[in-house]
């Protein structure tokens, strides 16, 4: 088991660049991380890593060996949780990360069903409003729905996000209605924090980007959500956040001939966790869950 170990740590460090992200994810200390794959090294008569102060690289023996190294452990794991699986119930910790609307407005009912269909796994929810590298902060699971993506990780679509362009009546009786995207920049906009001032929008000559002026920058869309309802300006949020404004017709949607690119919300799931069977699972849920939450299932 030791081999192993040795050289599970190995794949680690090869797939994260560093003795210190391969250490967290592992729950030991750096030094340990060394140790193993020195003692690999020895066993393999090779070397497998360059290291120096600045990076760690694959020597070209390195890379001749990890695929097969990978694949090696892969059919190891599989063989001892098939084995599990065949003798008792899934009993794992899992650690996720999501934005806080999609967390209060949409993971409670999944995230009920699934532990009281696994009652032996635990969660640790987090909600935080950027983009998260998984394997740096040390998730088995990120909720996000930025194109943000990271080495390492596999990304795994779970629906549309469509967004809306939109304001409330009061702020266009006195400010006016834009007509083309390029108008935005005389108004006041309530911007989502982490999307940035450059706001994009479809054509029938393709992408048209437009640099705003934020009169509010948050990242709650809750918040974006009642500025907008208060007459402050003109908000770009998500479609289920403000359907029941746009129904009531306490908010317009605004430039419909020029509509906000969709978003997708995805799981981004560190590649060398996606076959822990907690983690296989809780993704089948979400995309059970989420594929028909936002208007049309996912692909």
């Amino acid at each position: 088991m030791d081999t192993i170990l040795n050289i599970k740590a190995f794949l680690l460090v090869a797939e994260t660049s560093s003795l210190t992200t391969a250490a967290r994810q592992l729950g030991v200390v750096p030094s340990v991380i060394t140790k193993r794959i020195n003692r690999l090294e020895d066993q393999m008569r090779v070397q497998l890593l360059h290291r120096t102060t600045r990076r760690i690289t694959l020597t070209p023996e390195g890379e001749m060996r990890l695929p097969r190294l990978r694949t090696a452990v892969g059919q190891l794991d599989s063989i001892f949780q098939d084995s599990a699986a065949s003798s008792a119930e899934m009993e794992e910790h899992l650690r996720i990360k999501s934005p806080t609307t999609i967390a209060i407005l949409s993971l409670g009912e999944v995230l009920t069903r699934f532990q009281l269909a696994n009652p032996k796994i635990s969660i640790e929810l987090v909600m935080l409003d950027r983009s998260v590298n998984p394997v740096e902060e040390g998730f088995d699971i990120a909720l996000g729905a930025l194109p943000t993506s990271y080495p390492g990780v596999i990304d795994e679509p779970l629906c549309a996000y469509p967004r809306v362009l939109c304001a409330a009546p009061s702020y266009l009786a006195r400010c006016g209605e834009p007509s083309h995207p390029r108008d935005l920049v005389q108004h006041d906009c309530l911007t989502f924090a982490t999307t940035g001032l450059s706001w994009g929008f479809e054509s029938r000559r393709g992408l048209i980007n437009v640099e705003i002026k934020a009169r509010l920058s948050a990242n709650d869309s809750q918040l974006l959500l009642r500025a907008a309802l208060a007459g402050m300006g003109i908000a770009r949020l998500a479609r289920h956040v403000a359907e029941p404004a746009l129904s009531s017709g306490l908010l317009v949607p605004i430039l419909a001939d020029y509509p906000v690119p969709e978003f997708w919300i995805k799981a981004l799931v560190p590649r060398n966790r996606l076959d822990r069977p907690a983690v296989r699972s809780f993704v089948d849920a979400l995309k059970a869950h989420f594929g028909h939450a936002f208007g049309r299932p996912h692909d």
